[in-house]
């Protein structure tokens, strides 16, 4: 049996690369801040996408595009927060930007001043795959160990933030904050650190002063773009 190879003078990550760039830039032109929530499975991104829309109850527009192996089971409990639309993939073990586009077309088509993408649970191939997000940000929580960082560095280099989450069972686990501080601040210098509690509310207040002061530096780039 004869074989052939056929030679393909594309690159095909360049490629993905450039649709994210100029997806990201029509976000910015309206005003959309695009924020991709990563995390291993249950470190809480579905209970700070609750707490985040109940805190600001209606003040902001969002919406959520959340990404599961299988069932819609998150979906179910964020839509009566907000518009959201489930990306199940199936068994792929991450999101890609022609599945968010697809889910995008199909949420309402309002000019939304937040779009979460709340990824699969995974700290390993989500790293690798841009969604057109402005920030990345990957929660850690006190269940899991502070020793992510060290062991899964590319997701911590490539978030803009990472969220200690689940404050409230810190007493009840083995869980040093200023180790998993210092381990993320040695891969990624300036990444900005916040402590929170979904359950009990502890430091939603600052995570969402801190989206919406992101939302407005993207406003004043986007009026140059």
């Amino acid at each position: 049996m004869s074989t052939r190879t056929i030679q393909v003078d594309r690159d095909i990550a360049a490629d993905r690369k450039q649709a994210a760039q100029v997806a990201r830039e029509q976000f910015t032109r309206q005003g959309t801040l695009v924020v991709n929530l990563v995390s291993s499975p249950g470190a809480g991104k579905t209970s700070l996408l609750q707490a985040t829309a109940e805190y600001w109850n209606g003040r902001q527009r969002m919406a959520v595009l959340v990404g599961d192996i299988a069932t819609n089971r998150d979906a179910e409990r964020l839509a009566p927060y907000m518009p959201v639309k489930q990306l199940t993939t199936g068994g792929a073990c991450h999101l890609e930007l022609e599945l968010v586009q697809r889910g995008l077309k199909q949420l309402p088509e309002v000019d939304y001043e937040f779009l979460f993408i709340e990824n699969i649970g995974n700290l390993v191939c989500p790293a690798s795959h841009d969604l057109a997000e402005h920030l990345r940000v990957v929660l850690v929580s006190t269940t899991e160990g502070d020793d992510k960082p060290g062991k899964y560095p590319k997701m911590f280099r490539t978030s803009q933030a990472m969220l200690i989450s689940k404050l409230d069972l810190l007493p009840y686990v083995p869980f040093s904050v200023a180790a998993v501080i210092e381990d993320a601040r040695t891969i990624q210098g300036d990444i900005e650190v916040m402590q929170v509690c979904a359950l009990t509310g502890t430091g939603i207040e600052t995570w969402c002063e801190w989206l919406d002061q992101q939302r407005q530096q993207l406003l004043v780039k986007g009026a140059s773009v």
